[in-house]
């Protein structure tokens, strides 16, 4: 793949850091070198160059090019895989991890000045009774960490009254999660991470890593030696294949924006302004952007391929969420890969002992990125306690290449959307 300029998205063209930083050239050396310019990347590397360390982050084409820029903005809790971890870690630490990235993304918003129209306030949605009855298990489970407070269940009237539509059975409000602007968040963390230290290039492809002592990356225009590297890839890297191949795959997630809408509009269908997603296995997302758009996105496929109009794919979805909207102009269309583990519970690990990966965030990984991030800086620093416990998750490998991976993954989908489709 050659080196591209970001996609053109509804992010894309309201960016406010228009930053590029050069492309490798010659032969460095460094403390710490990261591979690829992502949320787990830059998130990894602020977090490194907070505590002192020297890193030099390498990507493929600019900063936030894939799903870190491209996807709905929703800032949700939790890490996933919660279910597994608690086999090697104690509820009170995995409680204290559900909440860790939104803290992380706050906290940087702030101190760093990051413009990225961060907002609170957060709706799960529910067509049927098992769905509710999901929601109602988290409630309680929030209730039960002293967080109910933040949290309120709602019936149909009150969604209807909220959301402008009466499609949902009802839903559960979630005050510490919102949305933002994830390419402005993820070039904010990068400018940030420059400020203290951190070397970033760009338009840089890494080709190899020969491991050792010290490990040697190399890329078409130089290499870069250092003491250790995190792989911090997407659904498009396929470095130590073998090793990781047969774990992650790209799964196709797609948005509409529509035009500005009006005040008397937007009261009327969000009127709380709240990033909204709904209970599905293939699910819609949709939240209103700081110029009153509305976004609307959702995974078509699990295929890894691109529909072709990805306008005439999603507007039908959000007619169907609201109908009044069938004359309003679409402005922007894009898409893109996230990675997806077949167990739905990221990839974090090590191929040697100063060899590190973190991968696989499956769609959810704004906020989870940068629990990551922690994780594993705390293991480039001695504390593996956590990233032990990930490593002890055993994880389905699909043999026989990436082709027969994606079949698999679109027919296991087809099982989960016709459960969707069930009213149960």
């Amino acid at each position: 793949m050659g080196s591209e300029e970001h996609t053109a998205s509804y992010y894309a063209v309201t960016r406010n850091d228009l930053t590029t930083y050069p492309a490798l050239d010659g032969d460095i050396e460094t403390d710490i070198c990261i591979i690829g310019g992502g949320f787990t990347g830059v998130a990894s590397a602020l977090t490194l160059a907070e505590r002192g360390h020297q890193v030099t982050l390498l990507e493929q084409n600019r900063i936030s090019w894939g799903a870190s820029g491209r996807n709905g903005g929703q800032l949700i809790h939790g890490l996933g895989g919660t279910r597994y971890l608690s086999k090697s870690l104690s509820q009170e630490v995995i409680w204290e991890l559900h909440y860790r990235g939104n803290d992380i993304i706050k906290e940087r918003v702030e101190k760093y000045g990051i413009d990225c129209d961060l907002k609170f306030g957060y709706i799960d949605v529910a067509f049927k009774k098992s769905q509710m009855d999901y929601l109602k298990e988290d409630y309680e489970e929030h209730v039960g960490q002293n967080l109910g407070e933040y949290l309120r269940l709602i019936d149909r009237d009150e969604v209807s009254e909220m959301l402008g539509t009466d499609i949902y059975i009802g839903g559960l409000i979630n005050d510490l999660n919102g949305h933002l602007h994830p390419l402005n968040l993820c070039a904010g963390e990068a400018r940030a991470a420059v400020g203290l230290g951190t070397t970033i290039f760009e338009q840089t492809e890494v080709t190899g890593i020969q491991r050792g002592a010290k490990v040697r990356v190399q890329t078409k225009s130089g290499t870069v030696t250092a003491n250790k590297v995190l792989i911090a890839g997407n659904a498009y890297h396929h470095l130590e294949s073998g090793s990781l191949s047969g774990l992650v795959f790209p799964a196709g997630s797609f948005i509409i924006a529509t035009e500005p809408l009006s005040d008397n509009l937007t009261s009327r269908i969000n009127r709380k302004d709240v990033a909204v997603c709904d209970m599905n296995n293939v699910l819609d997302y949709y939240r209103l952007s700081a110029d009153k758009r509305l976004l609307f996105g959702g995974r078509c496929n699990y295929s890894g391929r691109v529909p072709e109009s990805i306008k005439d794919t999603m507007r039908p979805r959000m007619l169907n969420v609201y109908p009044e909207l069938v004359d309003t102009r679409i402005d922007f269309e894009w898409g893109g890969s996230i990675g997806i583990v077949i167990k739905r519970v990221p990839l974090l690990g090590r191929l040697s002992d100063n060899v590190f990966y973190s991968m696989g965030y499956s769609g959810h990984g704004v906020a989870p990125t940068h629990i990551a991030a922690e994780i594993m800086a705390n293991a480039m620093e001695g504390d593996t306690e956590i990233l032990e416990a990930y490593e002890r998750i055993n994880h389905w490998r699909i043999p026989f290449g990436q082709w027969f991976g994606n079949q698999i993954v679109a027919l296991g989908m087809l099982y989960f959307r016709a459960l969707d489709l069930s009213p149960l």
